[in-house]
């Protein structure tokens, strides 16, 4: 059984909902295509047939487009030299996109009438499809900027009113109300989630890390990782890493690493969230 990649995962939320929008949004575009290239269309088999034929080849011109973007967030996150960035990427994809449109094109010719496309199709269709993918690159870049957007929204708001004032934990057969104020932060340790404390304690809570993140005060907590919460306290600073990650730098603790390493794509959110 094959383990998803938690990088890859999160890359993909960065673009929610884009698949549900092409699955719609191509055959639309296949008509439209479809209107503009033919001067007069008839309902009909052949209709259905050529309609379905250039909606299969938008298909898998938006896949290898989709692959490509994402090959691009592993290798020139937007965070490094975004301009540029977008540059390469919509001359890229537009080279993917229209190779892929017309070699499918130059296939169902040969094979429904033993010669290749007509000239017209490189001159005006091509030209045509092209100024989609300028449209398909916004869609993917504005996606990506409003889920970054999102994201910081929710480091700076909390999402609740009455924020309360610490944790529960247990000690023995106690119960005791951590302040916040006190926390370093909050790390998974094998499978128990630990608090660690100022005074040189530490705590085990009830609930997971992902629960705990929405109850806790953003503005003053970030989570860098699937591992650990920090608290700004005990954050120095950063620095930059290859591929848009970042190293947290730490003051020195008891218990925590003096550096921990954040991903690209949480880097650009915990960098608004150190510097508000």
């Amino acid at each position: 059984m094959k383990v998803p990649d938690p990088v890859k995962e999160q890359t993909r939320k960065m673009y929610h909902p884009e698949v549900a929008i092409f699955l719609i949004c191509i055959p639309f575009i296949s008509a439209i295509n479809y209107y503009l290239t033919y001067s007069n269309i008839k309902i009909g088999g052949f209709l259905f047939l050529t309609f379905s034929i250039d909606t299969a080849q938008g298909y898998l011109a938006w896949w290898c487009v989709r692959q490509f973007i994402f090959f691009l967030d592993g290798k020139w996150p937007y965070t490094t030299h975004g301009a540029k960035r977008i540059a390469f990427q919509i001359v890229g994809t537009m080279a993917i996109g229209l190779t892929v449109i017309a070699l499918t094109t130059e296939l169902v010719s040969w094979i429904a009438k033993g010669k290749p496309a007509l000239p017209s199709f490189y001159s005006i269709d091509l030209f045509i499809i092209g100024i989609w993918f300028f449209v398909i690159n916004g869609i993917y870049i504005g996606l990506y900027y409003y889920n970054l957007w999102q994201q910081t929204i929710s480091t700076k708001e909390p999402e609740q009113k009455n924020v309360p004032e610490g944790l529960l934990a247990k000690n023995g057969k106690q119960e005791l109300l951590i302040s916040y104020e006190d926390i370093l932060g909050i790390a998974v340790d094998q499978e128990y989630v630990v608090a660690y404390l100022q005074n040189k304690k530490k705590y085990y809570l009830d609930q997971s890390l992902d629960k705990l993140e929405k109850t806790m005060p953003p503005q003053e907590f970030f989570r860098l990782n699937r591992q650990t919460i920090i608290h700004r306290q005990v954050v120095s600073g950063f620095k930059r890493e290859e591929n848009g990650k970042i190293n947290v730098i730490l003051k020195p603790n008891d218990f925590l690493p003096t550096e921990i390493m954040v991903s690209r794509i949480k880097a650009p959110a915990f960098k608004v969230w150190f510097r508000p």
